[in-house]
């Protein structure tokens, strides 16, 4: 395992492999730097969660994937299709991938079925009857079917963001991406929503999830990213991360975390983690 996620960069055979790839990324405002030489990879139908303190870059990382942040430079693929510059449009991503925010950004004048049909038919280009019928089958799947004709403001945390996860789905994405899909709702509503995270992890889709839930991530992730100084720290298989990190500051940020998780956290044959490649 590398103890730095920038020092290897992939070649162009590997970005063809990957539903994501990211290459020495930097992104500045003025003159903060947020993110430093971000380089990583996520493969298709893998679950990546990425941890870290505030301020380390993982908001913004996700939001450079998905182009709502232009990038100063560095390369990003989305299935071997370079997406920094001009190759896809912002049509383009937006039927590759779905992006969950903290705030849910609902349209508030809208149902919640027409919160999810809108897009498709728009982008998509499906018939009214085709969109709703496709929404209803999401809805029922985040177990909010009977919530088809409320406003978000009749629904709690949870429920709107289940709506959001449903309305991200509804553009068939091949990639979801979690800004800290659970950092607004109040605590005994967070579980609803990591359930269907979780059901979308068995389910075979391709996500990158940031996240303060450390047990989550360590359950439901293929591999962990942790971030620091907008850049990747160190990586690995979460059994591996969470039991016996390699690197101080990583080690650090943990034991800041035991103070909240408990021994939870570390739990497990730690020998066995720590022989385990990333």
């Amino acid at each position: 395992m590398s103890n730095n996620g920038s020092e290897t960069i992939p070649s162009d055979s590997a970005a063809s492999q990957s539903a994501i790839e990211v290459r020495r990324l930097h992104k500045s405002f003025g003159s903060l730097s947020v993110l430093r030489d971000v380089s990583l990879s996520v493969g298709e139908g893998e679950v990546v969660s990425v941890i870290g303190p505030s301020g380390s870059g993982k908001s913004t990382l996700a939001r450079c994937i998905c182009r709502l942040e232009k990038i100063n430079s560095g390369e990003i693929y989305l299935y071997g299709k370079r997406t920094d510059g001009s190759s896809h449009s912002n049509r383009d991503i937006a039927r590759l991938v779905g992006m969950i925010f903290q705030q849910f950004n609902l349209f508030p004048h809208l149902s919640v079925l027409d919160n999810l049909t809108l897009s498709p038919i728009r982008i998509l280009g499906l018939s009214r009857g085709d969109a709703e019928e496709n929404a209803m089958a999401l809805l029922k799947r985040v177990g909010l079917e009977e919530k088809r004709n409320a406003r978000p403001n009749q629904l709690s945390g949870g429920q709107c963001q289940r709506v959001a996860i449903a309305r991200a789905l509804a553009m068939n994405p091949k990639i979801m991406l979690f800004d800290e899909p659970t950092s607004a709702l109040d605590p005994e509503l967070v579980g609803e929503v990591l359930d269907v995270i979780a059901g979308l992890a068995d389910s075979g889709m391709t996500m990158m999830i940031i996240t303060h839930e450390m047990m989550f991530a360590k359950e439901v992730s293929d591999r962990v990213f942790f971030m620091a100084d907008g850049n990747i720290v160190e990586q690995g298989h979460p059994k591996k991360i969470f039991s016996c990190p390699e690197v101080p500051r990583t080690q650090l940020f943990l034991q800041r975390m035991l103070v909240h998780f408990g021994k939870e956290l570390t739990e497990g044959d730690e020998k066995e983690a720590c022989r385990h490649d990333a």
